[in-house]
């Protein structure tokens, strides 16, 4: 039996269910109420239990967790008004990601497991423009053309333009002018830093379930600073790895705690201007990613942020102080005060304008799934560092990673760009004869012809004996980035004899593939 961690203190302490953690949960409040603190103590107890965290830092103070808390005089205060008189300072262990590789590990994605949907949203594409994407997506899939970078696809949508007739009967009309405003969007997209993204190695989802040797949880920090300046790919990104980790856990029912929980900040972000398509497709991943053994806490500053379909699977809460300036705000918090199991001894819609920093109207569910009565709370202070970490401290921990190098160097394998830039005679046999000593032979770059000839599984099998062959057997958890390269492949290759791109479940206006 996992010991539920204390999270906040009322007329008693009240403890988040390892169980009920993956129900998902809502931390919601204005501006400098204590939000960014409170994912801060939820995000060290995941890790103490064993658990490990995903976070975006938007600010950069959530660094603080990889070091050990100092005492100060208000820190003490909070101890003793809460009669923590033994407080132990520790940091979790750390692991920083940055889509930009300046502030950690690179992450990137394929374009391919982006997929037409996602992307159309990033790149803010009305109806028509997005179905000609799909197209696009659509015939490079039949060709066996594999879409990893920005420049596949840019050079993707240059073939289709440039042979638009030859498509017309079978995919029907692709409008010059639609395909043009892709464009744009892309070199768009490209100037904000967004095609650092695309490409490979892809991220590897098993490098964010990482436990350290005292089995305390990995905590994965997004260094989102930079990348909340461009909103669209923010909450996009984050919502292609929410759905990643949908297609690709499996089932566990209801563990004892959660395989990972995930925090996604500035959630409004993710529900603005929504398509509706795409709308139904988050309260599909919300509802069943609980059976992945994966915990969503949505971030936000106003409840009525999330669309109530999605709120209404939140259910652990913490709501830190609103204010009621504007008709929006008085109806924020009546909206607020109404998701609450009431509690006879105060009125929650008054005392949520009453509260002080770091406390909150606290309801965590209970061993059968029901809420809590809502209690008004402390927040427990966190046994980490409040505040950023310095540049040094950052850059050590992101030299002794236990993913320093798999993801530092670019690989730029065959694929669309290569086929379709590259249809020149091959080159010439040389002319003196090869040398009789055997040689080692590069590792292998692969096509989707060489696909066509075997099945998925007996592809990875054989590009895994290939790898054995040339670079050895792998050094622990630290893979080399051939080794990881094959793992990006395998992800890329569809299992229909290399003919059909596998795609996440939000990825395509379709539905998403079943991964094989």
């Amino acid at each position: 039996m996992v010991e539920a961690p204390v999270i906040a203190k009322g007329t008693d302490e009240i403890s988040l269910l390892p169980g009920m953690a993956n129900r998902h949960g809502l931390v919601a409040g204005a501006t400098g109420t204590g939000k960014t603190v409170t994912l801060q103590v939820m995000a060290e107890a995941m890790s103490a239990i064993g658990v490990p965290v995903f976070a975006a830092d938007v600010k950069g103070d959530l660094s603080g967790i990889s070091q050990a808390g100092k005492s100060s005089p208000k820190l003490d205060e909070r101890l003793k008004s809460l009669g923590l008189g033994d407080w132990q300072f520790s940091g979790c262990p750390v692991v920083f990601w940055d889509v930009f590789g300046k502030q950690g590990h690179p992450v990137r994605a394929t374009v391919s497991e982006m997929g037409p949907l996602l992307l159309s949203r990033i790149l803010n594409l009305n109806d028509t423009q997005t179905g000609v994407l799909t197209l696009v997506f659509k015939i490079a899939d039949d060709q066996g053309l594999l879409l990893l970078d920005m420049k596949d696809l840019q050079a993707m949508l240059q073939h289709v333009a440039n042979s638009a007739k030859d498509y017309q009967t079978e995919y029907g009309n692709i409008s010059a002018a639609s395909v043009g405003s892709i464009q744009r969007g892309l070199v768009a997209l490209q100037q904000q830093g967004g095609d650092q993204f695309f490409g490979e190695p892809a991220l590897n989802i098993e490098d964010l379930l990482q436990v350290d040797s005292r089995g305390r949880g990995v905590v994965n920090i997004l260094a989102a600073d930079q990348l909340l300046q461009s909103p669209q790919l923010y909450a996009t990104f984050l919502l292609w790895l929410m759905s990643e980790l949908f297609e690709k856990l499996p089932e566990v029912g209801d563990p004892e705690k959660p395989k990972l929980v995930f925090f996604f900040d500035e959630a409004h972000l993710l529900f603005n201007d929504l398509p509706a398509v795409l709308q139904s497709r988050i309260e599909q991943v919300v509802r069943l990613i609980r059976s992945k053994g994966v915990g969503v806490f949505f971030v936000t500053q106003n409840p009525i942020d999330v669309p109530e379909t999605v709120l209404g699977q939140l259910g652990n809460r913490v709501q830190h102080a609103l204010r009621a300036f504007s008709p929006r705000d008085q109806k924020a918090v009546k909206a607020a005060a109404q998701t609450f199991r009431s509690n006879p001894n105060f009125d929650v819609e008054q005392v949520i304008t009453q509260l002080a920093v770091g406390e909150g109207l606290v309801s965590f569910l209970d061993e059968k799934g029901i809420p809590g009565v809502v209690e008004r709370a402390m927040i427990y202070p966190p046994h980490s560092q409040i505040g950023p970490i310095t540049p040094d401290q950052r850059a050590e921990i992101i030299r002794t990673s236990v993913v320093a190098g798999v993801y530092e160097q670019v690989i730029d394998r065959e694929s669309a760009y290569e086929k379709l830039k590259g249809k020149v005679a091959a080159s010439p046999a040389p002319s003196s004869p090869p040398p009789t000593a055997p040689e080692a032979a590069p590792p292998p770059v692969v096509t989707g012809q060489a696909v066509q000839a075997a099945s998925h599984t007996d592809w990875v099998q054989e590009a895994g004996s290939v790898l054995s062959n040339v670079l050895g057997p792998g050094t622990g958890r630290r893979e080399t980035v051939a080794q990881a390269m094959v793992k990006s492949a395998a992800r890329s290759i569809g299992s229909t004899v290399g003919r059909q791109i596998i795609r996440g479940v939000l990825g395509s206006l379709l539905g998403g593939s079943s991964r094989r």
